[in-house]
């Protein structure tokens, strides 16, 4: 078992557990600490300065279909480690800009390396691999990425406070070029991994019944997804800010995202306990009910460091559930064939809007208050939640 996990097929688990750690702490959370930092040094404004974000998770949203398209034909060797060096090379952008267009074309190279290496490429890697039995392998991999704001966040503050932002971004750079790159290239397996013999019950379970990737529930899926993408997006970007307006101090803020990966971890050990037996429609709208409660929660009692622990507690429960309904809910109803096509179709509109919500939240954040965002995510949450009770299970 201990030799298949690091030199047999089912290496890939392993792999991506690796990377997906490593790409999530480089490319997506490094901003909620380092664009107030961008703001004072250029004098930018925040919402400028958040803009980056934003821009990068729109062009991940645009490209995310065409990514996942090329792993569904080739698998994710190639596509992967190219998506890192990429990332690489947009990281460096961000040191050398030094105005506001060279820092945005730069976030568009890290936009294309978000789309083609993190979850979305990597669960279809694993569909590419496993077929209909990706379920699993893909909850096992987000157990990984779920600690990856709990150790990103410290490991960036840390990096800031010893070398400077700039000094932080070039070691996540050398991470994705010297590290994630060479795992993708040379390590994930290439071959399809091949089902043991079906047992007789499996044999005489009938074929589920398939959705065409289309229609009414193809757009309740999209528009459940992407409400609840523009949430935890604007939060990820802005958490920290606010818990320090709220009167917490930085170390205590940081403190508080951490906890956010081991409730993701909790919840998804969860699902992988019970054998994925939960339907994943149930686990969507699950999620969605507990983040509205989260927000609402926050939003009534006022920021201490108390209730902000609650809240990340539950916002890191329900958002773990959430990655992997995406991924398994994909797959149940739509079936493996052309399912990196068909979740970069689901994930394109999510991207777009979760890419706006950096600079709306910072805008809100300047013109509003922190009440106004909270108030907003709680609204979007709801929202997504009524459309995964809307979306019915197939026959």
């Amino acid at each position: 078992m201990l030799h298949s996990i690091f030199t047999g097929p089912t290496r890939a688990i392993t792999v991506l557990s690796v990377t997906q750690i490593l790409g999530w702490g480089a490319l997506y959370y490094p901003p909620a600490l380092v664009s107030s930092l961008i703001t004072a040094e250029y004098g930018w404004s925040f919402a400028v300065a958040m803009l980056g974000l934003s821009v990068g998770l729109g062009v991940s949203g645009l490209l995310s279909p065409y990514a996942c398209g090329l792993v569904d034909k080739h698998g994710g060797n190639r596509v992967m480690a190219i998506g890192a060096l990429i990332g690489a090379c947009g990281l460096v952008g961000v040191v050398l800009a030094v105005d506001p267009v060279t820092y945005l074309l730069a976030w568009v190279l890290i936009g294309a390396a978000m789309a083609s290496t993190l979850y979305d490429a990597s669960f279809a890697t694993l569909t590419y691999l496993y077929g209909p039995a990706a379920r699993r392998p893909i909850t096992i991999v987000t157990f990984a990425g779920g600690l990856a704001s709990t150790i990103a966040w410290p490991a960036t503050h840390l990096l800031i406070e010893m070398i400077g932002w700039r000094g932080a971004y070039l070691v996540f750079a050398a991470l994705l070029a010297f590290v994630v790159a060479p795992l993708h290239a040379f390590a994930l397996p290439r071959e399809r991994i091949k089902d043991s013999a079906p047992q007789p019950a499996q044999q005489a379970a009938p074929p589920a019944k398939l959705l065409p990737p289309r229609g009414w529930p193809f757009v309740l899926i999209a528009a459940g997804f992407s409400m609840g993408a523009f949430v935890m997006s604007g939060i990820a970007a802005h958490l920290l800010g606010m818990l320090q307006r709220g009167g917490l101090d930085a170390g205590a803020a940081v403190t508080v995202g951490a906890l956010i990966g081991p409730a993701q971890v909790a919840s998804r050990f969860a699902d992988f306990a019970t054998k994925g037996r939960a339907h994943p429609l149930w686990i969507a709208r699950g999620g969605m009910a507990l983040m509205t409660l989260a927000f609402v929660m926050l939003l009534v009692a006022g920021i201490s460091f108390p209730m902000a622990v609650l809240f990340a507690v539950l916002y890191g429960a329900a958002n773990g559930i959430m990655t992997i309904a995406r991924g398994a809910l994909t797959l149940l109803l739509f079936g493996p064939v052309g399912y990196g096509h068909v979740l970069g179709r689901i994930a394109r509109p999510a991207q777009i809007l979760q890419a706006t919500a950096p600079f709306v939240l910072a805008f809100a954040v300047e013109h509003a208050s922190d009440q106004v965002v909270l108030a907003v995510s709680a609204c979007g949450t709801l929202l997504a939640l009524i459309c995964f009770v809307l979306l019915k299970r197939p026959a």
